[in-house]
């Protein structure tokens, strides 16, 4: 099907919508290629209507449930993520074709795109994650990833063997702190809406994030999302903002979707204060580097502190690293689970008790179980 009779229909339809959009569509197309076969003119109509009211030659990418993340390179090259690997769609694409789907996607929520706010983070219907990045710093056009959001989730079992599935079962219920960790687009999302679908169903849970990608089952979970700020640089809410507003709204656990900066500092005091079973991620390269990463952030909240006291704290703070990767496979895994020990242990600030073969010791951390 040529793309010119997509655009010709796409034209009248624009000055012509109807009071029935998809029949003025099929009313347009018949009158232009009146001998198009059935499954043509339906095919038609539909790229038509996608570009209308979706998000055009996208939509079916972001239909299909094996695509987890759709990219868009220099405004024409359009990839997809497929079972954890990169692949070429077959898709026409053209910039002035995304700069349309760019705005349809960012108008509604207040937000906008240009080469005074170049770079845009946002949020479709379903909850799939956007993010944009236009000219001048797309040197060669704009860029678009969108993270597609899975309603169903994933089963721990998903993750890891089934007795690192027991060591975590029991460090939830024995209300550790935890930190999932691993490198960009290794699965610490996922796996951390696994691990908190385990959380019992009556505790008040709170989750921030900086885009709201969580949707835990729990019966009594509320769901906080930063809020960047307008282009006059004005009314941004952070993720430290909702932590702090989190901590007076009595929650039994808090869900950080993940932490970046000085954020890190509240979150340890809150994991140290009453809410323990707290959960968060943060990018790392291993479970002893996440610990390095939150020494760091913390330091950068509370630059006056000593080194020592930081780890004493976060030592009094988070129970166990969880650190995911993804294998070559494209299969997001498990591959360490480890406790924080104390300064001075003996152990290299942390104690091994998985990893890629499965349980190698047993918790040694308990936390008082509320009752």
């Amino acid at each position: 099907m040529s793309t010119s009779l997509d655009d010709e229909i796409h034209a009248l339809v624009v000055h012509d919508p109807g009071t029935d959009l998809a029949a003025a569509v099929r009313r347009h197309a018949v009158a232009v290629a009146p001998l198009l076969a059935t499954t043509e003119l339906d095919g038609l109509v539909a790229r038509v209507l996608a570009r209308v009211g979706g998000l055009g030659p996208l939509d079916p990418l972001l239909a299909d449930p094996a695509v987890t993340e759709v990219m868009v390179n220099a405004g024409r090259d359009v990839w997809v993520e497929r079972a954890g690997r990169l692949e070429r769609a077959p898709v026409a694409m053209s910039p002035a074709l995304l700069g349309q789907l760019l705005e349809r996607i960012v108008a509604p929520l207040g937000l906008r795109v240009d080469r005074t706010c170049p770079v845009v983070d946002a949020r479709l219907p379903d909850g799939s994650r956007v993010h944009a990045v236009v000219a001048p710093l797309a040197v060669d056009g704009t860029c678009l990833c969108i993270r597609r959001f899975i309603s169903s989730g994933f089963p721990l079992r998903a993750y890891a063997p089934p007795d690192v599935v027991d060591l975590l079962r029991s460090a939830v219920s024995a209300r550790l702190n935890m930190l999932v960790s691993g490198a960009t687009s290794s699965g610490k999302t996922s796996l951390l809406a696994a691990i908190g679908a385990l959380l019992p169903g009556p505790e008040r849970v709170i989750t921030i994030e900086d885009a709201a990608e969580l949707r835990l089952p729990g019966e009594h979970v509320v769901r906080l999302e930063a809020r960047p700020a307008t282009a006059d640089g004005l009314g941004a809410v952070t993720v430290r903002d909702l932590l702090r507003a989190a901590l007076r709204m009595r929650p039994d656990r808090i869900v950080v979707g993940e932490v970046r900066g000085k954020e890190a500092l509240d979150m340890v005091q809150a994991m140290n204060t009453g809410h323990d079973g707290s959960l968060a991620t943060c990018h790392a390269n291993s479970a002893l580097d996440a610990l390095r990463r939150v020494e760091s952030m913390v330091l950068e909240g509370a630059p006056g502190l000593p080194l020592d006291a930081v780890r004493e704290q976060i030592h009094a703070s988070l129970d166990l690293v969880v650190h995911t990767a993804r294998r070559p496979d494209g299969a997001r895994r498990v591959v360490e689970i480890a406790e924080v020990a104390p300064p001075g242990s003996g152990h290299d600030r942390v104690r091994t008790l998985a990893d890629h073969t499965g349980v190698v010791a047993g918790l040694t951390r308990q936390r008082e179980v509320q009752s």
